[in-house]
């Protein structure tokens, strides 16, 4: 059983161009989380100290404006989560919460410091693989801005 979750953590994005014994290392310093629907893995504004891949389920992305609650997206399986605290040592910027009954690899801040001590260069590919998501939905938020914008229902800035 152990096997097939390394497996499904190798053909993570996260996790890609990653040496084997180095992703089996990762595997061994996380734990799997289970979420029933409706669960919150964090919620905004909580202290960042993990990453997580998600390996069966969806979880939705909301953010709170006043009093409601915001839906920014939905994640799947293979999908990672948390990334950007680990990044840039912020709180949280959303809440996750599970939609369907959900179990994600969690992986520490500090198991990553320390493959940054053991192994800088397998460090730095999943410091630009986690860049290269952030990326990804960076353009998804500045294309939904700029449709936003050109139909002029927000002000350019």
């Amino acid at each position: 059983m152990v096997d097939a979750k390394i497996e499904l953590l190798r053909r993570m994005p996260a996790f890609g161009g990653l040496k084997p014994p180095v992703i089996d290392w990762i595997y061994c310093q996380s734990s799997v989380i289970a979420a029933t629907a409706g669960e919150y893995f964090f919620r905004e504004g909580e202290p960042g100290e993990s990453l997580f891949v998600l390996q069966s389920g969806t979880v939705l992305v909301t953010r709170q404006c006043l009093s409601e609650s915001i839906e920014l997206g939905r994640l799947r399986e293979g999908d990672c989560f948390g990334e950007m605290a680990l990044i840039d040592f912020r709180p949280r910027s959303a809440t996750i919460i599970a939609e369907t009954d959900c179990q994600a690899i969690k992986v520490p801040r500090q198991s990553l410091a320390s493959l940054y001590q053991q192994d800088v260069e397998q460090y730095a590919i999943i410091m630009m693989n986690l860049g290269r998501e952030v990326s990804r939905r960076l353009r998804m938020a500045d294309d939904c801005l700029f449709h936003l914008q050109h139909r002029g229902l927000i002000p350019t800035v």
